[in-house]
Formats: C-alpha cells, structure tokens, sequence
C-alpha cells in the first residue's frame, strides 16, 4: 500500500494522522505542506481544496481528514485488520491553541 499524507508539522488533526499509522505500523511518506509551498500546491491540486490533512492511499485522495477518519477509511476497505493497541495520540482533535500561535507566524496559503 502506498500512503502519501499531507501533514502539518504540529496540529492536532495532523497527529491523529500519524498516530493511526503508527498504530498500524503503515510506512508512508510524511509531506510537509506548511514547509515547503510545493508540497501544499500539490495537496489542493489533488484534493480539490485547500484544507488539511490530506492522505491519498493507493491513490485514492482523502481530503480533509482525521485519524479516526483514516482508519475507518482503511477498516472499511480491509486494507488493515483490526487493532485493539491505543493510539499514540487523539485522532479526532483539532489544533491547540499554542499550536496556532505558532502557526500564525508562517504564511501558510500560496495562492
């Protein structure tokens, strides 16, 4: 299976994410859209919109998503078995506060 999620560095949504993949010990590449303006270009490109995560798998695009919205996505279509081990992390959750503060300092929209 291939995974390409579209991620911001810190954010709650965006750790939900990471927390079902390694929930599920799923290799995927991890693609900074707040970083590196190519990468967020790419994002809306494929998913038609600009907001984030975004986790295309085998190349279907998941837009706007969360953790908790990944593993249904993958439970759903039997591409993992089910797990009973915890997540890391919330998988439903928005940003903090902080985590905005922090982000309010780069530019985030390109175009």
């Amino acid at each position: 299976m291939k995974i390409k999620a579209y991620l911001k560095p810190s954010c709650g949504w965006s750790n939900g994410v990471r927390a079902i993949m390694r929930k599920y010990t799923l290799a995927y590449e991890d693609i900074d859209i707040i970083n590196n303006r190519a990468n967020y270009a790419e994002m809306v490109q494929k998913s038609g919109q600009p907001l984030s995560p975004c986790v295309e798998v085998d190349g279907v695009m998941l837009a706007d998503v969360s953790g908790e919205e990944v593993e249904n996505y993958l439970l759903s279509n039997d591409l993992v078995k089910p797990s009973n081990a915890p997540a890391e992390a919330l998988t439903n959750v928005g940003c903090s506060d902080d985590e905005h503060a922090k982000m309010a300092t780069k530019t985030v929209r390109f175009f």
